[in-house]
């Protein structure tokens, strides 16, 4: 259940939720809020108003509007991360890893609650908090990469974490351009287009030990 989806199912006002629910659902309305306005025009009375509580409830769980948008950030980045990840594992076979990774990334910006505006479209990137948490999740999507381009080619991390850096970037900025021009290409379609752009490019380089990509 996503976030939204959860903001949903416990919204109405007065219910007693335990603390995990009660956090679940304050995020969820958090959500909605700071992608709608930004985290400047967004107050904490539109959030606590959008999950039906009070401003005391709130501040129980988030002292102050950066706690909250930092824990959604924590959240956001894990799920990116871990869906690339996922990917890479997802195969062995090198083109279809390359078709996972940018697929990953698509299905991330396509998410129904626009939780990627929050990493890599935010209003807050002057913050240093913010700052490191964008930093991390684009360097642990590239060292995932890295490892995979290293293992396979026998180039040095240095060489491959460049590659892999080219790749993660390729993937995120296209698939945001996809999604800002009212996804005029099919995903699929999208996706395998890209795909045929980066495999062209990484298949250059023949695995370690063999003549075979």
């Amino acid at each position: 259940m996503t976030a939204i989806e959860q903001t949903e199912a416990a919204r109405p006002r007065g219910t007693r939720l335990p603390r995990r629910a009660r956090r679940n659902q304050l995020l969820g309305a958090a959500q909605e809020v700071f992608v709608a306005q930004g985290y400047h025009a967004a107050a904490m009375d539109d959030i606590a108003e959008r999950a039906g509580v009070s401003k005391p409830v709130l501040y129980q769980h988030f002292p102050g509007k950066l706690d909250l948008y930092l824990a959604l950030l924590d959240q956001h980045c894990e799920s990116l991360i871990q869906a690339v990840r996922g990917a890479l594992a997802s195969t062995s076979d090198n083109k279809q890893r390359v078709r996972a990774t940018m697929d990953a990334y698509f299905a991330y910006v396509e998410d129904d609650g626009g939780a990627f505006r929050l990493v890599f479209e935010s209003d807050l990137t002057n913050e240093p908090a913010v700052r490191e948490r964008v930093d991390k999740v684009t360097n642990e999507c590239a060292e995932a990469i890295c490892d995979v381009i290293a293992e396979d080619t026998g180039l040095s991390r240095a060489e491959s974490m460049l590659l892999a850096s080219g790749l993660g970037g390729l993937a995120q900025v296209v698939a945001r351009s996809w999604l800002h021009s009212d996804r005029s290409v099919p995903r699929d379609q999208a996706v395998q287009l890209l795909t045929s752009l980066a495999w062209r490019g990484i298949a250059g380089f023949p695995l370690h030990g063999s003549e075979h990509h």
